[in-house]
């Protein structure tokens, strides 16, 4: 219900802005001969004629008498008429003006939201293709830091095994025993740093 009092202002603010307009145009109207003679008097005729014709019709005189002629205005009435015609079609033209602006402009407005929007919307689609990079990386990482791992313990166990044969052979060998064991112990602390 709020939409028709605000609609109704407007429309009584448009007409109060484009009357002052309305009787400039009309003024210069009638003060121009050729003005007055082709722009108000013709629509001021047609205007009458199409008023009388219709009054006739709503109150059956119209279908009786067929050939009936309808008196032309007086040229001060078609003037006059033509003056109100033209002051009206200037308010009309105003309002036109006014609502067709509003209209581009809302639309306007639309397309640069749905233009925002679909900015967002690629902005969005851009980082999740970023983060599944990332991702793919932060995987293929991972995995060769356990193959790596993997791999350092197989040598582990392989020189640990190795270094327990010679250990088993060097307490069999006596005095060579104790270098081993130094060596082994060197070679343990390389593979740990």
């Amino acid at each position: 219900m709020v939409g028709f009092p605000i609609a109704k202002l407007v429309t009584l603010v448009i007409k109060q802005v484009s009357k002052p307009l309305a009787n400039v145009a009309k003024t210069r109207a009638k003060n121009s001969h050729f003005f007055r003679t082709y722009m108000l008097m013709p629509p001021a005729q047609f205007y009458h004629w199409c008023e009388v014709r219709m009054k006739m019709y709503v109150m059956n005189l119209g279908r009786s008498s067929q050939g009936s002629t309808i008196p032309r205005l007086s040229e001060e009435a078609a003037i006059e008429l033509g003056a109100n015609l033209l002051g009206e079609g200037v308010i009309f033209g105003i309002a036109v003006a006014i609502l067709g602006y509003e209209v581009v402009r809302q639309k306007e407005k639309e397309r640069k939201k749905e233009q925002d929007e679909s900015d967002f919307i690629i902005s969005l689609e851009q980082r999740i293709n970023d983060l599944a990079f990332a991702n793919e990386e932060l995987d293929t990482k991972v995995r060769e830091l356990t193959r790596n791992m993997y791999a350092t313990q197989h040598q582990l166990q392989i020189q640990g095994a190795t270094l327990q044969m010679k250990a088993h052979e060097g307490q069999a060998g006596g005095a060579s025993s104790g270098n081993l064991t130094r060596a082994l112990v060197e070679a343990k602390n390389k593979i740990s740093s």
